[in-house]
């Protein structure tokens, strides 16, 4: 790590709301939206409230095309194959639960999936007497050949879909969905990717990538306010959705189906998809592809300290291909309840504590308001809290 490093940080740290008094290290789990894209944010509430009937009748739509235009620029994607929703989970819940599964039929997908999606596929197969294959990808990582091979191997005369993330929740790692969507397209197999934690983490070109379904979040990584994520679909595919709230009455089908029938779901604050080109602006104004950059070396930083004070060997490998700006770092046996409680109140030491399967890990979230010294506070409470906690 640098001076100039930690001199860019607290610069970009002053330009955020996040409370001096806490080590942030948990960017991953809700974000943290930089202040002028937050006030932004703001003028558009407030332009609402002022005449809600002209805004939300005569102006929302265009200004939802616009940020879509905007959206779609920044991930390669046309803006009619993009509609903006309030969160990941409910772009996934649209997809899954539009699907025309039958008994037998069989989902893909592995063990380091986000729980809540987990519970969406175990409802919808209960109800339709499909399956949901989870194949496990055992920790460390060692190839990417590996992953495929363990994902693919799992393929039947009844897989109708392949559903993964992009960046995986509980282990910040990044899968090799290029490979698995070439894979499922040529196989004829619906290919699903949950986004989460892509969006703004790694370049995405979502025409280049071709799933057929993607789904992602702009309050994460784009640091867009909270309540912005957008669902992808590739234009062939728009047809097989159908809309959770079932439209806007007297909506026109001759433009974008997926627009028509999902963009409108009753009243509600559209001023967090409005503020998404601000957070794209953002990003540009400061550089975001070198900060990304910074961030995963001090992700790095973070492991390789880590790894010193517990003697564990990293369970992803060294390289950004595997992890960008979330880092896990294994752990000793511990109350993993405790020292989460213990690293915020004594420390002001904010992150989760996650894992694959009885391995305990730390979830570093390095953003660009992260510095080199957040990191040696983390090592120091480490230090102090580890022996205590231990199991």
């Amino acid at each position: 790590m640098t001076r100039d490093l930690d001199k860019h940080s607290d610069d970009l740290r002053s330009l955020f709301l996040l409370r001096p008094d806490v080590t942030f290290f948990n960017h991953g789990s809700f974000g943290a939206c930089p202040r002028p894209v937050f006030e932004s944010y703001q003028r558009w509430q407030l332009e609402l409230e002022r005449q809600p009937v002209e805004f939300m009748q005569h102006r929302l739509n265009n200004l939802l095309l616009q940020a879509r235009q905007r959206l779609g620029a920044f991930l390669n994607a046309d803006a009619e194959d993009l509609v903006f929703i309030t969160n990941v989970s409910l772009g996934l819940n649209t997809i899954i639960r539009s699907l025309a599964l039958e008994p037998g039929d069989e989902i893909l997908s592995t063990d380091h999936e986000y729980g809540t999606l987990d519970r969406t596929w175990e409802l919808v197969c209960g109800k339709t007497g499909a399956q949901y294959i989870r194949r496990p990808i055992p920790l460390p990582i060692t190839s990417t050949e590996a992953i495929v091979d363990a994902i693919w191997s799992g393929v039947s005369d009844r897989t109708r879909v392949l559903y993964c993330s992009h960046i995986t929740s509980p282990t910040a790692l990044t899968f090799p969905v290029e490979q698995l969507i070439q894979k499922a397209k040529a196989a004829g197999i619906i290919s699903i990717i949950d986004g989460a934690h892509a969006a703004g983490q790694i370049p995405l070109d979502l025409t280049a990538l071709g799933a057929d379904f993607y789904s992602a979040n702009c309050h994460k990584w784009m640091m867009a306010p909270k309540g912005a994520g957008f669902l992808h679909a590739r234009r062939e595919m728009h047809n097989q959705l159908d809309p959770l709230v079932g439209g806007k009455a007297g909506a026109q089908l001759d433009g974008s189906r997926l627009i028509a029938e999902h963009q409108y779901q009753g009243t509600r604050d559209p001023a967090s998809f409005i503020s998404v080109p601000d957070a794209i602006d953002f990003m540009e104004e400061h550089d975001w592809p070198q900060v990304r950059q910074q961030c995963h070396q001090l992700a790095r930083y973070a492991r390789e300290r880590v790894g010193e004070l517990t003697g564990l060997p990293p369970v992803i490998p060294d390289d950004p291909k595997w992890f960008t700006q979330m880092a896990l770092i294994p752990l000793p046996p511990c109350d993993a309840g405790g020292l989460k409680s213990r690293l915020l109140a004594e420390y002001g030491v904010e992150l989760p504590i996650t894992g694959y399967k009885d391995q305990q890990c730390l979830r570093v979230s390095v953003q660009g308001y992260n510095t080199q010294a957040d990191v040696d506070t983390l090592v120091r409470a480490l230090k102090v809290l580890l022996p205590e906690v231990a199991k």
